[in-house]
């Protein structure tokens, strides 16, 4: 297993810790949209070659009606569904710990998880997420879905650095502390 190939967290939500609406919408996400800003997902990117989601996050993205956004990258869609692989995309259904095993088992560079806030639960529960980054949106929502489900692991966090932008987001970057065994 390739133990140098971290599973990052890159996700915005608003102060109360949302990431969507109730009924998934993430229109709200606009509201810091800046010319020339993406708030460093450019350079995230190129440090990664695979990423994981959920099913109903990888449906999201298509309704979008945007051009699947991880050409290049080997995609993971977490589903309880049969589906055939489609070009970049394998869909399958199996523990989130086995599945990080088997793609930490080929050589490529780091790993990320896009959500959403299930899957997101399920890495944690594993205490298998080594770094995340957090995109604070100055909203409050009051209702929605969590990022933090019900169900995750109490778990300790470094803070590695903190950068504020013009549009008043906030971004948060922690790495996993780890228990000396």
């Amino acid at each position: 297993m390739n133990s140098d190939r971290k599973l990052f967290l890159f996700i915005a939500c608003s102060i109360d810790g949302y990431i969507a609406r109730p009924d998934g919408d993430i229109s709200w996400l606009s509201r810091v949209e800046a010319p020339g800003e993406d708030y460093g997902y450019a350079r995230f990117m190129d440090q990664v070659d695979t990423v994981v989601l959920g099913r109903k996050t990888y449906d999201k993205v298509l309704e979008m009606g945007v051009e699947m956004p991880y050409t290049g990258k080997s995609v993971y869609v977490l589903t309880r569904q049969h589906r055939v692989p489609e070009g970049n995309v394998r869909f399958v259904n199996q523990p989130v710990d086995r599945l990080l095993d088997d793609i930490r088992s080929q050589p490529g560079k780091h790993i990320y998880c896009d959500g959403g806030a299930e899957l997101v639960r399920q890495f944690l529960a594993f205490g298998l997420v080594d770094e995340m980054i957090i995109s604070i949106i100055p909203v409050l929502l009051g209702d929605g879905i969590r990022l933090f489900q019900t169900g995750t692991m109490e778990s300790g966090w470094e803070l590695l650095d903190t950068k504020s932008f013009a549009s008043g987001l906030v971004q948060l970057h922690y790495r996993q502390a780890r228990k000396n065994s």
